[in-house]
């Protein structure tokens, strides 16, 4: 008779056998025999979505998170909807507009288009949705597919939003403007359907970002064909202007949010004092409060770390290649990897204190800062040298986060833009957090992101002449939730406000957070 052991190899072969086949993004009840999916279900491998439709988990994870479910939930879409309606449906035009524009965030409600539809809701986990609504589809020229997922194409996205979805996602908006080459794009299908106010509305968009030749394309071709196409800005402000199209919509939105963002942390931030004078003393703050920023930055990311481990580190008793219980501790590698880190990091802000551009400093070390995070776990032959060649080469996501972190190829889109911009950034507050936000944003590695994102944080800091800023392990909640409200809301202001508040008490003279005895 098989063990339960053996049983449960059994069934995670048929799984596995189901993900080299298709993904297993979505299995349905007749993919897999209720043997083995009560199996899944009770080792914590499978998990029901709704009747009939389940997703592959984790075993482990904390009861209600929601991390399987947003890391499965466009996959499982594709499927089902596949499932449902064929391929006579598609994604709403303000959906496809926002995944054209690179933005994956999982929505609270998702709608979809097709003839077959029952004008429904179905309630998905987490207070997600589908709500499917009985309307024609585009016609198969205004159709594109993107990741299994059919959409409106862009220009036809454009032309079938909403005048009120201008205002309430402007950076997504005028991120799609900035893909559009030419007028050529969008005006045969606002001539052919005579769509004057949509051609004024449109016109005015490409004014506000500065595309002012196709705005006049638009309005002159249309006025030409006796259309009274009246220019109509439906924005509620002017942000930024650009003179050539942006190839990357990553890099598109990463413009546009800095510049949207900016002003207001400018307002809610600590005037800068600018670079010290005292070079000596400011390195000797950064390195006394060394202790306290470890156990708290570590004790955000789950480690469980004490003083006396982070001294043993500091002090270089700690000795994996003689003591079996260092080699085998992660908490001890992480602490370890975090005072290595720490001392690169020390070294870039020396040379932003001799006056060097911080954003060309952080752009060429913050590699070695993340390299020296995870050298100990290859000392010790946990990684591989090759585990650190760079910026990651698949999907990463956030423990419980909506937001979905750009995909592999853009992330090297958008890394190099993020440097551009610190370079170029006049005002320290901003390089503070957008720096800190906009790392996170992208999440260019597997792992030590959030670490590395506060290290660039302090780093940028330097430049200002701000005191080195712990953000507390007490204050974690608040720090995850403003930086998810940055993410998918395009919010900045919770995230600078927590950012503004502790930088003030340094620079009031409040000592450090505590650590807990």
């Amino acid at each position: 008779m098989a063990t339960p052991s053996e049983k449960l190899a059994e069934s995670l072969g048929l799984l596995k056998a189901l993900q080299d086949s298709n993904g297993a993004a979505a299995i349905k009840t007749s993919d897999i025999s209720r043997t083995h999916r009560e199996r899944l279900i009770e080792n914590g491998f499978l998990q029901e979505v709704m009747k009939g439709w389940y997703i592959p988990t984790k075993p482990g994870e904390q009861p209600g998170s929601s991390t399987a479910w947003y890391a499965s939930f466009w996959n499982f879409c594709e499927v089902y909807l596949k499932d449902r309606f064929n391929n006579n449906w598609s994604l709403s035009p303000e959906q496809s507009l926002l995944i054209h524009t690179g933005n994956w965030t999982v929505p609270h409600q998702l709608l979809i288009k097709s003839p077959n539809a029952g004008n429904n809701n179905t309630p998905l986990p987490h207070n997600t949705s589908l709500f499917d609504i009985r309307a024609n589809i585009p016609e198969p020229v205004d159709r594109q597919e993107v990741n299994g997922l059919v959409l409106y194409s862009l220009p036809a996205s454009l032309i079938n939003i909403s005048a009120a979805f201008f205002k309430s996602n402007a950076t997504d908006v005028r991120t799609g403007l900035l893909m559009i080459r030419d007028a050529s794009e969008v005006l045969p299908r606002l001539l052919d359907g005579g769509h004057t106010v949509i051609a004024g509305r449109l016109a005015g968009a490409f004014r506000n970002i500065g595309r002012d030749r196709i705005a006049d394309d638009i309005i002159n071709a249309m006025q030409s064909a006796g259309y009274d196409a009246r220019e109509n800005d439906p924005f509620e402000s002017r942000v930024i202007s650009f003179t050539g199209r942006e190839t990357s919509p990553y890099v598109g939105r990463l413009k546009i949010m800095w510049q949207q963002m900016r002003g207001l942390i400018i307002e809610r931030f600590p005037e800068p004092l600018g670079l010290p004078k005292n070079h000596e003393g400011f390195l000797k703050q950064v390195q006394d409060v060394y202790v306290t920023d470890a156990y708290h930055s570590l004790s955000i990311e789950g480690y469980k770390v004490t003083p006396d481990l982070i001294e043993r580190v500091r002090s270089g008793t700690w000795d994996p290649q003689s003591d079996g219980k260092d080699k085998e501790h992660r908490d001890a590698l992480a602490a370890r990897g975090y005072w290595q880190s720490y001392q690169a990091v020390v070294a870039s802000i020396k040379r932003i204190l001799n006056g060097e551009n911080p954003g060309q400093v952080a752009d060429k070390d913050h590699g070695t800062w993340y390299r020296e995070l995870f050298a100990p776990s290859i000392a010790v032959g946990i990684l591989r040298p090759s585990d650190l060649a760079g910026y990651r080469n698949g999907p990463v996501y956030i423990k419980n986060s909506m937001h979905v972190p750009l995909n592999r190829d853009a992330v090297r889109d958008a890394m190099p833009a993020l440097f551009d911009l610190l370079k170029e950034e006049a005002h320290p507050a901003v390089r503070v957090v957008l720096g800190h936000f906009v790392f996170v944003y992208i999440h260019p590695y597997m792992d030590g992101n959030g670490r590395t994102g506060r290290f660039l944080m302090n780093a940028m800091l330097s430049s200002g002449g701000y005191p080195w800023t712990v953000i507390p392990v007490d204050v974690r909640r608040a720090y995850m939730e403003a930086l998810e409200e940055a993410s998918v809301n395009q919010n900045i202001v919770p995230f600078t406000n927590l950012l503004s508040d502790l930088v003030r008490k340094g620079l009031e003279g409040e000592p450090p957070p505590r650590i807990p005895s």
